[in-house]
Order: structure tokens, then C-alpha cells, then sequence
């Protein structure tokens, strides 16, 4: 029996229609489910870019163990394309990190290397390339990796051209730079007039996948000046459209995806019509031990602020 490649499992992810949130204005609603890919989140498309870029240029052999610093979906990710190309993997992760991510890690055979939560992600980067720089060990690092864009651009953007014909505004949370400088590189080319959103989280609030530019580290692979907006969306909000999308439409996504769908509500009243085209970074499934969705904001309007920059 011929063995099957998983790793062709990634990409090609669906793009839906979210119809319980049709305005009579005419603005619809999109979502790319990244939560398809086979480890659960977009982070497979970089994860599979990054170790083939590595190969390719002759930084990553056979014997060799991968180091990267990650909270979440990245690690997951790289621990799965490790695993079918037969690498090791040592992640770096900063305390506090949602428990489940480190017990499927633990599964898929990867070693953790905690880090304090004080220093954060920086601290974990550092770290990371530390143990990079020993002998066979290579540091993928993803919040610099030119790969991490690259698959974007000439993938996930592509696909969704493909899946649309027509796209007024495209969302997505701003984490390592990678997916909304990737996509928006290629919208740009393809789509000038498109508005290109970026979500953050508030700056102290805690939303995984996403960070708060506020917060001192601005992801080198980031162009700003690709966006339209930024939106800032606290947890709760977040928590709350994950919620109503789970029951209204019958999707678990992820919190950060929640986010995104915050700013998209707030981005079709300014435009009163066309089509909004989110990208939903992962499932809601290695949430759920966390219990997020007893939180709720209750109708709290002071905290469910409209705050944008620009």
C-alpha cells in the first residue's frame, strides 16, 4: 500500500459565507477556515514553507533538531511537519501559554523549553536562537522568516482570488506579520482597491495568536503601511463572536478569529455594502479546557468600545 503524504493535506482550505450576518445593505460576510488544515490552524502553511526553505538552502539536514519560539499554533504546526519529515523538535514556551498547546505537543514527541512570561515573546525568540547557534540544532524563527510571507503570497492568497471574485475588505489578525503582509502583498498587485484591516488585541489583554503593537515588539515582518485600518478588540468581545458564530452558524473558531470578526462587524458600517473577507486562523477545539466561553461581556457597552486607529 502506497504510503499517502499529509503533508499535501495543507491548504485549500474552504471559504464560506457566514449568512447569519447578511446586512440589508448589501455587506456579506466571509471566512477562510484555516482551522482545516491538518494540525488545526493556518501556522501548517509557514510550519511546511519555513523547513522546505531550510532544506532548500542547505540549513536543515536529515539528524538535525528544529528550535522555535511559539505560544501556540506555530509549535503545533512545526511539531506535525517535524514529525512526518522525520525532525526533532525543541520549542520555546513562554509561561502561561494555554495548557492544552503544550500537552499536544507533548503527544506529538517535542520538547518544551519553558521561558518566564515577564519577558515574553522577545525573551522566547532570544532563547530560541541561543540554542539555535549549538550544533545541530536550527532555529526556524519564524517572526523573521522571509518564508513565512512568501507561502501567503503565492498560496493562501491565490486561493482565495480564486474562491471570490470580489473583495472590498480583507481582515485578518496581526501575529508574526506573515499571513496580512503575504495576503495584502498580493491584493495589492491583483486588487488595488481593497481595504486591508489589521486586529490587535488591547495593549495588557491577552488574545493568543495576536499582540498588541503597543507592547514594544513590532513584528519585523510586518508592513504597515500595506493596511487601511487597525482595529483594537478586547478578549471579551473576541469571546463573545466566537460564541454567536459557534451558534449561529455551527463553526468553532479560535478566540483570535472572534477578534477578527469584531473588527468585520465594525468595518461594515462604514462601507454599507460589499464583501468582507476574513481569514479564521484556527478551530476553537484546544480552547475548550480553558473554558473561554462562560466569560461574557453581558451587554457591558463601556467595554465593547469602538476603538480603531485609523
Amino acid at each position: 500500500m502506497k504510503k499517502y503524504d499529509l503533508l499535501r493535506l495543507i491548504g485549500e482550505t474552504p471559504l464560506i459565507e457566514l449568512k447569519s450576518l447578511r446586512t440589508d445593505s448589501g455587506v456579506r460576510f466571509y471566512a477562510k477556515l484555516e482551522g482545516q488544515n491538518p494540525s488545526g490552524s493556518i501556522k501548517d502553511r509557514i510550519a511546511l514553507s519555513m523547513v522546505m526553505s531550510a532544506e532548500k538552502s542547505g540549513q536543515l539536514h536529515k539528524g538535525q533538531t528544529i528550535v522555535e519560539a511559539s505560544s501556540g499554533n506555530t509549535a503545533i504546526a512545526l511539531a506535525f511537519v517535524a514529525k512526518q519529515k522525520g525532525y526533532k523538535l525543541r520549542v520555546v514556551i513562554p509561561e502561561g501559554s494555554v495548557p492544552t498547546i503544550k500537552d499536544i505537543l507533548k503527544l506529538y514527541g517535542a520538547e518544551i523549553i519553558p521561558c518566564a512570561s515577564e519577558g515574553g515573546m522577545r525573551l522566547a525568540i532570544e532563547t530560541a536562537n541561543r540554542i539555535g547557534d549549538y550544533p545541530n540544532f536550527v532555529s526556524i524563527n519564524q517572526f523573521y522568516n522571509q518564508a513565512n510571507i512568501d507561502i501567503h503570497y503565492s498560496q493562501t492568497s491565490v486561493e482565495m482570488l480564486r474562491q471570490i471574485k470580489q473583495i472590498d475588505v480583507f481582515i485578518a489578525g496581526i501575529g508574526t506579520g506573515g499571513t496580512i503582509t503575504g495576503i495584502g502583498n498580493r491584493l495589492r498587485e491583483e486588487s488595488p482597491t481593497t481595504q486591508i484591516v489589521g486586529v490587535e488585541p488591547k495593549m495588557g489583554d491577552r488574545l493568543q495568536g495576536l499582540r498588541s503593537l503597543d507592547e514594544g515588539f513590532v513584528p519585523p515582518l510586518l508592513n504597515l503601511n500595506l493596511l487601511s485600518s487597525r482595529f483594537i478588540v478586547n478578549s471579551y468581545e473576541a469571546i463573545d463572536n466566537t460564541k454567536e458564530i459557534a451558534q449561529n452558524e455551527g463553526v468553532l473558531i479560535g478566540i483570535s478569529s472572534g477578534a477578527v470578526l469584531a473588527a468585520a462587524k465594525r468595518m461594515a458600517k462604514r462601507i454599507q455594502k460589499g464583501n468582507i473577507v476574513m481569514i479564521f486562523a484556527d478551530g476553537g477545539w484546544k480552547y475548550l479546557p480553558t473554558r473561554p466561553w462562560e466569560e461574557s461581556l453581558s451587554g457591558n457597552s463601556q467595554e465593547k468600545n469602538d476603538i480603531h486607529w485609523w
